[in-house]
């Protein structure tokens, strides 16, 4: 990958003055509006991941940034010492919106995931009566709720895991897509959540079987068991439908969202439940200086409007049928397995040919050579590509970004 002069000197001042918890491709971008972002020499780019899915609206949508400047331009943060003008009308018409009582809104989606699970043990430990301290929440290998060490603990990822520890107590970890292991996990009376993404994203947008969900929800109904959705990255239309859940009619007892709830604007989650869970925390006992600022309310309430006034769910379900027919219909003999639902979808890549170290090329490798042509997807573990443009993308340009996808793995035969 070429990179100019300007280019290299950003890179270098990340890499001087930054952390290293990050290994981005060698893009430094400037500008986005749509579907379409242009790095600093002007170069442009389809985006295939959609920053993990939080852009479902797209770069710079209108709507979302006129919102974002009118309320900018009167009030942005009161703390929550202090009532707002904004905060109510968006927790009462979110609610009314997916069916909830009351939410508890946060800014990142880590937050609202230990929200979730602070909520799962103190309804365990108020209204299902566990002993105290041994409430436990039932988890899935392979999972990815965030990076906190709260979560890290729950997770099976050696490459977050590592060095981290101690680990807090309380998880049981079963096998994702199972239903007789989380039968078993079920029979522990201290028990008090199950939490599990829809569709596993990091993992390499793993797709349960059909019916998983709904049967899991149903045996943790039976167990006396909270039935916790992790939708931060499925969430809101990504998936061809509204929820992840939706695909099979599930309500989960506790929603997590985040990502696309602001259109990438600015972080905004939150956490919806019943009363019955969500009053179980009360006053002084959870919160946050940024969760539920005017700002994030204004944001967020255009930004589900965009999904619902686009139609942006629809337009995933039948853009997403249009590229996994198109991918699977190359028949490339290093693409193993073509998975995902709407616009989240993984290609896995056979490990083929050589890279410049000599080594066979990896999905990263083929990560390099899409932003050579214009198109950037991210690799998630070693062989897989995960892409998710924004919703909003045009079936041109799904067409245009397909058939540079397919130049580069039919080049990556020869």
């Amino acid at each position: 990958m070429h990179l100019s002069e300007k280019a290299k000197r950003l890179i270098d001042l990340e890499n001087r003055y930054g952390g290293k918890n990050y290994a981005p491709l060698e893009v430094v971008l400037t500008k986005g509006q749509g579907a379409k972002v242009w790095d600093v020499d002007g170069k442009e780019y389809l985006d295939f991941l959609s920053a993990y899915s939080a852009v479902n609206q797209g770069h710079a949508h209108p709507k979302i940034v006129a919102a974002l400047t009118e309320q900018a331009s009167r009030l942005t943060l009161t703390s929550r010492a202090f009532y707002n003008d904004r905060l109510g009308e968006f927790e009462k018409w979110l609610c009314e919106l997916l069916g909830f009582d009351r939410l508890i809104p946060m800014n990142s989606g880590a937050e609202a995931v230990e929200t979730a699970m602070k909520l799962a043990r103190r309804w365990g430990y108020d209204v299902k009566k566990i002993p105290e301290n041994q409430a436990k929440i039932i988890v899935c290998e392979g999972n990815f709720h965030g990076r906190t060490l709260g979560i890290l603990s729950a997770s099976t990822d050696p490459a977050s895991r590592g060095g981290f520890g101690p680990y807090l107590p309380g998880f049981i970890v079963i096998p994702y897509n199972d239903l007789k292991a989380l039968e078993h996990a079920l029979k522990d009376p201290h028990v008090a959540g199950f939490l599990v993404e829809p569709i596993q994203g990091e993992a390499g947008v793993v797709v349960p079987d059909e019916g998983y969900l709904r049967c899991a929800a149903c045996m943790c109904k039976s167990a006396g068991v909270l039935f916790i959705a992790d939708e931060v990255q499925t969430g809101l239309a990504r998936t061809g439908r509204l929820l992840a859940c939706d695909h099979e009619n599930v309500k989960p007892d506790v929603l997590i969202l985040g990502k696309a709830l602001s259109g990438g604007v600015l972080p905004v989650s939150a956490v919806l439940s019943s009363n019955e869970v969500i009053l179980t925390i009360r006053p002084g006992e959870h919160g946050s200086t940024f969760g539920g600022n005017p700002l994030a309310c204004a944001v967020a309430k255009a930004a589900v409007e965009v999904l619902l006034e686009e139609k942006l769910a629809e337009r995933a379900e039948r853009l997403g049928r249009i590229f996994r027919a198109e991918i699977e219909a190359l028949k490339s003999p290093i693409v193993e397995k073509v998975r995902g639902k709407g616009l989240l979808n993984a290609v896995v890549i056979k490990p083929h040919g050589k890279n410049q170290k000599g080594n066979p090329k990896t999905a990263y490798d083929l990560c390099h050579e899409l932003a050579d042509h214009g198109v950037l997807a991210k690799q998630t573990h070693v062989h897989t590509i995960r892409f998710a443009p924004p919703l909003v993308i045009t079936e041109a340009e799904l067409s245009h970004g397909l058939s540079v996808i397919k130049q580069v793995i039919s080049n990556s035969c020869v």
